[in-house]
């Protein structure tokens, strides 16, 4: 590759937009060349552009190696014939070039590690991965305090998360936006005529593929304001009851449904009305009973829940035996669904609505699915959200007042 064939072979989007922004956001479907471009962007200040401290923010460490560094797209594979590609100081979390820049490494579940270094330029991927976006994001902005001109660029496929919405609102922000079908010269025509089939028309679709920024429909049972307000960033020192649920899936490997895992703590104070915080989604894809079941009471354990409530519908007694197998210490509450899960989740949609359920940190995946339940494009089974309708259920309802739910 030539020095100048990134220029020539780029689409429009992928370049730098005009004017004078601070921020870079590229909005991108699977595939859409997001990686490359923020690639190109870093290489390019580094080498050219006169930034010698720049920040790498991935939503793990993992990733930030894998994909922004030693990815097919990442940093170190872009360096042109006869240059010499950076070096990446794996003890340092550091990546540095022939002529003295320096990019750091960053794992957006730390917002805290920001705290202490300063930088001139920065490149954010996949935000809408960040478990703790907005802390992370806010702290970013107190490094980004050297240089003639701090600019970041941030790659990413859109979800209606509230970084991204903040974002899209901010006028110091240019936006770039590239469907997946963009770059249909450098991705697999299987590939493509999979995902196109299976996904074309659905929300899924028009946000993984063309990189739309989705607000959910008026029909979906919980609106982004309510997890908007739903977001703090630290729970109670004390709960009076903290459980975990768990939705079983009816087969294990690739193809199967998740299982999903939800733990939940809820504070009584004397005059005021309970309230609910979520803790941690733990929910996991493909593992057989023993493993999920495992997961499930690592959780129990870490959050200190007083009791596990799983739901018997796949399984029955069964449930209950293969969670005692794993090591469960606390009681076994098994639950049976008399109920659809739209009306199942109406009543924990209501406290929302109401203020009433607090998300310790972000948990992206838990409210992507529970943006879209109930629309028209929603596709696949609810197991995340089907897990946390039946722990705050369990939680707020006593035993025998819910119809949807009857005790084994």
């Amino acid at each position: 590759m030539t020095a100048k064939s990134w220029v020539l072979t780029a689409r429009p989007v992928q370049m730098p937009p005009q004017g004078d922004w601070r921020t870079w956001l590229m909005l991108g479907g699977r595939g859409a060349g997001k990686t490359r471009t923020g690639a190109e962007w870093v290489r390019f200040a580094a080498l050219h552009g006169g930034y010698g401290r720049i920040a790498l923010i991935a939503p793990t460490l993992g990733d930030a190696r894998e994909v922004m560094i030693e990815g097919v797209s990442g940093l170190r594979a872009i360096a042109r014939e006869g240059e010499m590609a950076p070096a990446y100081e794996v003890s340092r979390r550091r990546l540095v070039w022939p002529n003295g820049a320096e990019a750091h490494v960053f794992s957006a579940e730390d917002p805290d590690s920001l705290r202490g270094p300063q930088f001139d330029a920065a490149w954010c991927d996949e935000l809408a991965a960040w478990h703790y976006g907005l802390d992370v994001w806010d702290m970013l902005q107190m490094t980004l305090r050297i240089g003639a001109n701090p600019r970041t660029i941030a790659t990413t496929t859109p979800r209606p998360i509230p970084l991204i919405r903040h974002l899209v609102k901010d006028s110091s922000v240019a936006i770039s936006r590239s469907p997946t079908a963009d770059n249909i010269e450098h991705l697999s025509p299987v590939f493509l005529e999979h995902v196109t089939s299976r996904y074309a028309g659905t929300q899924i679709g028009l946000q993984e593929l063309n990189g739309e920024l989705l607000d959910n429909a008026d029909e979906a049972l919980w609106q982004q304001c309510d997890l908007d307000r739903a977001h703090v960033s630290s729970a109670p020192e004390r709960f009076s009851d903290i459980i975990v649920a768990v939705d079983p899936p009816a087969s294990f490997g690739a193809e199967a449904d998740a299982c999903g895992i939800v733990a939940v703590g809820t504070v009584r104070a004397p005059g005021l009305r309970e309230e609910c915080y979520v803790l941690d989604d733990a929910s996991v894809q493909g593992l057989t009973p023993s493993g999920w079941a495992s997961r499930c009471v690592a959780t129990a354990k870490s959050v200190g829940a007083r009791r596990i409530v799983a739901e018997s519908n796949q399984g029955g007694e069964m449930v209950r035996a293969v969670l005692s197998a794993a090591g469960a210490d606390v009681p076994v509450v098994l639950t049976h669904a008399n109920l659809p899960k739209l009306m199942r989740a109406g009543p924990v949609a209501a406290l929302y609505q109401q203020g009433l359920v607090k998300h310790v940190g972000v948990f992206a995946a838990l409210e992507e699915e529970m943006l879209s339940f109930g629309t028209r494009g929603f596709r696949g089974s609810p197991d995340r959200l089907d897990a946390l309708v039946w722990a705050i259920t369990a939680i707020t309802i006593p035993a025998g007042a819910e119809p949807s739910v009857r005790a084994f």
